[in-house]
């Protein structure tokens, strides 16, 4: 069994691990979990953690007394067998499936949300292998929110299981696909992260 150090010296552990060790790992220690090996996460700035905040704030009041649930990004998800990931968000509509209340997460999302950021191997993560890992999972809805380009889009997964996209938008949103009566007011949020205060480029 491979061993997996808590000690802060050691980021993430060496050699292969099986679903179970990784859904057991410590909140702390960070990685998703591709073909057995722990995979670096996006280290997320403040915009990526404002834009997560945002939506978790929208989501949650939107579904207030429906019974639908919101998770965050440290909810493990068995994708399949030495597959695993953690969605920015997830949600699980009113009505659907729910996630057990410990453990790693077997049962699809019905929205899986991801915050890109501009690094050419996170784009291609969210874009390309998380798209078809979400794909084949069976996530209905993959939301790409994207704060260097202000826009979100919305892909909807198609009986031939791959995702179509029902949505490109960067202002307010009146009709989300798949989720009626939700309004996203995009233009706010963008003006939230304007709010940030600039880039730091000085080198120490």
């Amino acid at each position: 069994m491979t061993d997996v150090s808590e000690s802060a010296t050691v980021r993430l552990p060496q050699g292969e691990i099986s679903l179970e060790e990784w859904a057991a790992l410590p909140e702390d220690e960070p990685g998703e979990l591709v073909d057995g090996r722990l995979e670096d996460e996006e280290v997320p700035d403040a915009i990526h953690e404002l834009v997560v905040g945002w939506l978790m704030q929208v989501l949650r009041n939107w579904l207030s007394g429906m019974g639908g649930v919101v998770l965050g990004s440290e909810a493990k998800f068995a994708l399949r067998a030495r597959r695993g990931r953690k969605p920015d968000l997830s949600l699980f509509l009113p009505g659907g499936a729910k996630p057990p209340r410990r453990g790693v997460i077997r049962v699809p999302p019905d929205i899986a949300i991801e915050i890109s950021s501009p690094a050419p191997r996170d784009v291609r993560r969210d874009r390309i292998e998380k798209m078809d890992d979400y794909a084949g999972f069976g996530v209905r809805w993959y939301w790409i929110v994207d704060p260097e380009l202000r826009s979100v889009e919305i892909y909807e997964l198609g009986q031939d299981g791959r995702y179509m996209r029902t949505l490109g938008a960067v202002g307010r949103v009146e009709f989300v696909p798949g989720c009626a009566g939700l309004t996203l007011d995009l233009p706010a949020l963008w003006q939230e992260i304007d709010q940030l205060a600039p880039e730091d480029t000085s080198v120490e």
